[in-house]
């Protein structure tokens, strides 16, 4: 039995061992990624987005607004870049200034360029006339970033991760009089937090982008506050020096953070939110099981369905789908609009599979107009259905647009 084991031993030895003289024999980088970001907080007094009780212009700063860009490029030269920002969503003329400069100065065309907003009800509305300028400075600024992050590409290695965070909520309690805005502990959620992360050439993290699907509303008083996804990057970068912490609005539309209303819950949730990417991370474990290495090619595709509205005299909405999908490791799908979260729960038990790519479903993504409510709940009614009334095909309609783009990008 000695003899036996000595043997495999010696068997096993030669595989590891790299003979005087000879370098270990090494494979070329799979990724370039850079990362940029830039604070977009209002120099000059402006109205806020999210709640149409505020009538005066916010009165001060608690916390920077941030915008933050991540450029990834693949083996074959394939580009997408990812855009994130403190505001309340992407309206169609910022993303058609943003995306035709983007095209025009760094040949990035539109279906590889993903822009996301936190949905922070603390930003600016920069849609407004008098908001004119801020808007000519953030478009301008954006655009910037995203150069700068394609200017920072670098060998990198990528990989996805996910935890979980407990303090998202169902909003929509049934009641005898309909369903009403309040917790419901019963409603269904979605706790993911997928974590997409960049490790430099020595294996260092230089930058994370992470999700959850949870509205930025713990807050609604006149400062400029990114919420607890502001937190939760604040954190995380403070934790992490060097890093850059990109966040990206899951299906969110029907979830709110609870308890709110006060800023230590928004401080305590971005606490919470920043742990579970940590703990995505398998932070400070000795070896890693749960880190799915990702591999080209990536490809990115962006196309529009057209929406029925309930209303005869509202016309169709042309409403945008974005699949970004990194060989056949993991795919992000970008969803327009205040999407609810039986999208995200849907969309993941259809298309995730053992032997195929992790489903990571963001809403609010390049363009911001209104609700988008599932079959379900236009037909429990309530706020989230009575905001913008669609005709039942609302959900079919763009599920089936996921799936063609999904399996028109199977490698």
């Amino acid at each position: 039995m000695k003899n036996t084991a000595l043997c495999l031993l010696v068997a096993i030895i030669p595989a590891f061992v790299v003979r005087a003289g000879e370098e270990p024999e090494s494979k070329p980088p799979e990724w370039k990624a850079g990362a940029a970001s830039a604070v977009i907080t209002p120099e000059s007094p402006l109205r806020m987005a999210g709640y149409g009780g505020r009538k005066e212009p916010a009165e001060g700063t608690e916390q920077d607004l941030f915008a933050k860009a991540l450029a990834i490029e693949d083996q074959d030269g394939s580009r997408v870049v990812i855009l994130t920002m403190d505001l309340i969503g992407v309206i169609e003329r910022l993303r058609t200034a943003v995306a035709e400069q983007v095209q025009e100065k760094y040949k990035i065309p539109p279906h590889a360029l993903l822009m996301n907003a936190s949905h922070t009800h603390c930003g600016p509305a920069y849609g407004r006339d008098e908001a004119q300028d801020y808007f000519d400075s953030l478009a301008k600024k954006l655009v910037e970033l995203v150069g700068q992050s394609l200017d920072r590409l670098e060998s990198s290695s990528l990989s996805y991760c996910h935890a979980r965070c407990g303090f998202a909520m169902n909003r929509r309690t049934p009641t005898e009089t309909g369903y009403r805005n309040h917790p419901n502990p019963e409603g269904p959620v979605d706790h993911t937090v997928p974590v997409l992360r960049v490790d430099d050439a020595k294996g260092e993290l230089r930058a994370v982008l992470f999700g959850y699907a949870c509205h930025n509303t713990n807050m609604g008083f006149l400062k400029w506050l990114g919420d607890y996804a502001g937190y939760a990057q604040e954190y995380f970068q403070e934790d992490h020096p060097g890093v850059t912490a990109l966040f990206m609005m899951g299906c969110s539309a029907d979830q709110n953070p609870y308890p709110r209303s006060e800023l230590k819950y928004a401080q305590r949730h971005g606490r919470s939110l920043a742990t579970a990417v940590e703990a995505a991370l398998e932070v400070n474990q000795r070896t890693f099981f749960h880190q799915r290495a990702l591999k080209g090619p990536l490809r990115s595709v962006l196309e529009t369905v057209a929406l029925e509205s309930a209303k005869p005299e509202r016309p169709d909405f042309d409403y945008p789908v974005q699949v970004v999908r990194f060989g056949n490791d993991l795919s992000i799908i970008a969803l327009g609009n205040e999407v609810v979260v039986d999208y995200s729960l849907r969309l993941k038990r259809e298309l995730a599979k053992p032997d195929g790519p992790a489903i990571w479903v963001a809403g609010y993504s390049n363009v911001y107009d209104n609700y988008i409510a599932s079959k379900r709940v236009l037909e429990e009614g309530g706020y989230e259905a009575n905001c913008c009334p669609w005709k039942p095909t609302l959900e079919e309609r763009i599920v089936g647009k996921v799936h063609e783009l999904y399996g028109r990008l199977n490698p």
